[in-house]
């Protein structure tokens, strides 16, 4: 197989006849003795804002691959072996019970997958509701505030990821296929299968949604079992191995194989697994406000007069203040909502969330502050307890509901006297608040240098509404692991985002497939 690179089409011409033109030209053969074209990677290059067009990496199967190589001699050109994920289990133990995961998350999901795939039968723990229930339980909390506390935007099936823009990309390295097989479960459960090439590829919540319920039906056609509303209260733990575990304060179900997708908010989960001995320390993590656009206005800047072919436009925007603080864009959704996130009664959090169309008027991101040990503590649970106090604090400044403000406002120290440009923005009630009454001193001056600053790389950018609070960019706690995924205590393994090892949807699915493979290196099915 020949891998090409470098075929730019425009955006307002983007067809396949044009690429297989373009293809046959750099390759210098007939279009006709081309077999099969098939789409590794498309991006946007909006740099020239006056030649804004897509480039394409292609696999392009042709007959005397050989010989059209020796006569084509540009870095663009080249042979290839496309990668698959191919894990082969060699463990040999006998397990004598089912392998239980504690979370429905893309961790969760996916270590269910690949154990179900390969005949382990898991048992999925999961504190709040199924989809369809949980769908309408986070609408009633939206329009008039009744929150349940096992089952929101946080928890439930599909984890926090399910009310979110379902974002895919991430930076990692993936040798193994991981990230592959990760996108390929998905497209086999309904995401879109442009989400294979696409640069920072997204499913949007609304698919995302029906994604999940068919993994779910999936795992359980090849043997594995859900209980939802169903939280782990406990752990008894024996000569420093998993033994059994606790559910709803009242079942026991005997365990040798534990594996804890919990998700960064599980925080009664955090103490009682602290205090059953389980190793684990803070960690940094970043906390800010979000930041509401006008969508056409982000779009123009990002792509000039050629918007209009586009998909509506994203940024990633960084900084470093004159204090050293890095300031930074995070989880970015253009054409989206920012939407109440709450987790617990008399706490306010917030989150960006978009349909797959990216179709409503906003863009929204998170606009964050790094903090460490040295801001919040060294001891275990102080990030968290960072966390709480702002989250208590939003919801008091706020009485319940979102609190907003305009940027400009919010540097000159005022209170916003019209909001109404937001209406429609978000999922959740708002009230307009000084939020520099909410933050921190040194967060509120870093986030004022930041988006001055971003005004300049995005003319109009401090124009922008803020929501606070953005406090649950990450998991402010990280489990211990050894070589081989596992816990100080034997036969537990701490998984995904909430363990500190993973940072979105793409990175916690690998990361539940690699304890998939760490379990399927031990025991036979």
């Amino acid at each position: 197989m020949i891998r090409v690179r470098n075929i730019k089409i425009p955006v307002d011409n983007d067809n396949y006849e044009l690429v297989l033109k373009k293809v046959s030209k750099k390759l210098k053969i007939e279009e006709n003795s081309i077999k099969n074209i098939k789409i590794n990677k498309k991006s946007v290059d909006a740099r020239d804002k006056n030649n804004v067009h897509f480039v394409y990496e292609l696999y392009i199967t042709l007959e005397n691959e050989k010989q059209i190589l020796k006569r084509n001699k540009s870095n663009d050109i080249s042979c290839v072996e496309e990668k698959f994920y191919n894990f082969k289990k060699t463990g040999t133990k006998e397990m004598k019970y089912r392998p239980i995961i504690i979370g429905s998350g893309p961790a969760g999901l996916f270590c269910a997958y690949t154990l179900a795939e390969q005949g382990f039968k898991p048992i999925i723990i999961e504190r709040g509701e199924p989809i369809d229930d949980r769908i309408k339980t986070v609408n009633e909390f939206w329009e008039n505030g009744t929150l349940k506390e096992n089952s929101n935007v946080q928890f439930g099936e599909g984890g926090a990821g399910t009310f979110s823009d379902g974002k895919l990309n991430t930076l990692v390295k993936d040798k193994e296929s991981r990230m592959k097989k990760v996108f390929e479960v998905f497209v086999k459960c309904g995401a879109p299968e442009e989400i294979m090439y696409v640069n920072n590829p997204h499913i949007g919540t609304d698919i995302l949604r029906n994604v999940v319920i068919n993994m779910r039906n999936k795992i359980i056609e090849m043997g594995g079992e859900f209980r939802y509303n169903t939280t782990l209260t406990d752990i008894i733990i024996n000569d420093n191995k998993i033994e059994k575990i606790v559910l709803n304060s009242k079942e026991l179900l005997p365990c040798e194989t534990l594996v804890l997708a919990i998700g960064h908010s599980a925080r009664d989960t955090f103490k009682m697994l602290y205090e059953k001995g389980l190793d684990m320390h803070s960690k940094p993590f970043a906390v800010g406000l979000r930041i509401i656009h006008d969508q056409e206005l982000i779009n123009k800047k990002q792509y000039g007069n050629f918007y209009k072919f586009l998909e509506p436009a994203s940024y990633k925007l960084t900084y470093k203040t004159k204090e050293g603080r890095g300031v930074y864009s995070f989880c970015m959704c253009p054409g989206g909502y920012v939407v109440n996130s709450s987790s617990k009664k008399e706490r306010l959090v917030i989150n960006g969330m978009s349909n797959y169309k990216r179709d409503s008027k906003f863009s929204n991101s998170a606009i964050v502050v790094t903090v460490n040990q040295e801001d919040y503590g060294y001891d275990t649970f102080d990030g968290v307890k960072f966390q709480e106090r702002l989250e208590k604090k939003a919801y008091e400044i706020g009485k319940g509901l979102i609190p907003s403000q305009k940027f400009m406002d919010f540097v000159n120290n005022d209170t916003s006297k019209d909001l109404s440009f937001i209406k429609n923005a978000i999922k959740g009630k708002y009230i307009s608040c000084n939020i520099n009454n909410l933050i921190p001193n040194y967060i509120s001056s870093s986030i004022k240098e930041g988006i001055n600053y971003f005004d300049k790389k995005i003319p109009g950018f401090k124009d922008g509404t803020l929501l606070a609070v953005e406090s649950r960019t990450s998991s402010p706690i990280q489990f211990y692991r050894d070589d081989n995924y596992m816990s100080n205590i034997r036969g537990i393994y701490p998984c995904g985002e909430g363990a500190g090892y993973a940072g979105g949807i793409t990175t916690s699915a690998m990361d539940g497939i690699k304890i998939f493979e760490s379990i399927a290196t031990i025991y036979s099915e």
